[in-house]
C-alpha cells in the first residue's frame, strides 16, 4: 500500500473491529499498518472478507497473524495465476513477438529471468524449475510497496523494427495478454528503458564535463559582451 492509502486502511480496520464489537486504538492501527503495508489495499479487503466468511475463524475478530496467513496464501494464488498466463503466452504467442501482460509483476519477473525470448526457449523438462523461480519472484514483487518494470517484454523480432520503418511499414504492435484495458495501463505506466536503471560513471562524467564547458563558454561570451 501507498502512504495515501493509510487513511482508508485505518477506516477499514475500524469498521471490521466494529463489526465484531471491538474498539481500536492508535497502537492497534499502527501494528496492522506495519504488518500489512507490503500488500495491496485490494488484497487486504479480500483477506478481510475471507476471514469473515471463514466458518472456523470468522466468529472471532481478526488478528494480524490471521491477515498475514491469508495474505500469504493470496500472494501464492496470484503467482500461480500469473504463471498460467505466462505459460499460455509462451505457447500461443512465442518469443518472437512483443507482449504486454495485465500484471506488471510478470514483466519484472520475466526480465529477471533473462527476458521474454529466453523464457520462451525453456525446454519442457525445465519448466517445473522455471515455474518455481517465477512464482517465488512474483510473490516478492507483489509484496513490494512499489517497483519498476519494462513497459513491454521484447521479442526476438523487436530489433527488426527499423527494417519495417525503412520499407514504409508499421512495426507489429505488442500482443496484449489478459485484460486488454489493464494491459494498456501496464504499458503506459512502465519504463521504456528496462526495470533497473544503470548509469555508467565514465559516460556520466563526460556529460557533466561537456555541460561545464558549455557553461564556461557562455559565461566568457557574456563577459566579453
Amino acid at each position: 500500500m501507498q502512504a495515501h492509502e493509510r487513511k482508508d486502511f485505518g477506516q477499514l480496520v475500524k469498521d471490521v473491529m466494529a463489526y465484531y464489537g471491538k474498539d481500536t486504538s492508535k497502537f492497534l492501527l499502527d501494528v496492522w499498518w506495519d504488518a500489512c503495508q507490503s500488500f495491496d489495499y485490494e488484497q487486504i479487503v479480500t483477506a478481510v472478507n475471507r476471514h469473515i466468511k471463514d466458518a472456523e475463524h470468522g466468529q472471532f475478530p481478526p488478528k494480524v497473524a490471521d491477515m498475514v496467513r491469508i495474505l500469504a496464501g493470496t500472494a501464492t494464488d496470484r503467482a500461480v495465476i500469473a504463471w498460467g498466463k505466462t505459460l499460455a503466452a509462451m505457447t500461443s504467442v512465442g518469443g518472437h513477438q512483443d507482449v504486454v501482460f495485465d500484471d506488471p509483476a510478470i514483466h519484472a519477473v520475466v526480465e529477471d529471468l533473462g527476458g521474454w525470448p529466453k523464457v520462451c526457449r525453456t525446454e519442457t523438462k525445465d519448466l517445473g524449475y522455471l515455474q518455481h523461480r517465477f512464482c517465488e519472484s512474483h510473490r516478492a514483487y507483489t509484496r513490494a510497496p512499489g517497483f519498476d518494470y519494462p513497459r513491454r517484454l521484447s521479442g526476438e523480432s523487436t530489433d527488426t523494427d527499423g527494417e519495417y520503418l525503412r520499407v514504409g511499414l508499421t512495426p507489429p504492435r505488442p500482443v496484449l495478454v489478459g485484460n486488454a484495458d489493464v494491459a494498456q495501463q501496464v504499458y503506459l505506466n512502465g519504463s521504456n528503458t528496462g526495470k533497473t536503471a544503470i548509469t555508467f560513471p565514465v559516460r556520466k562524467a563526460l556529460e557533466v564535463s561537456k555541460l561545464m564547458r558549455l557553461t564556461n563558454q557562455n559565461d566568457n561570451k557574456g563577459s566579453q559582451g
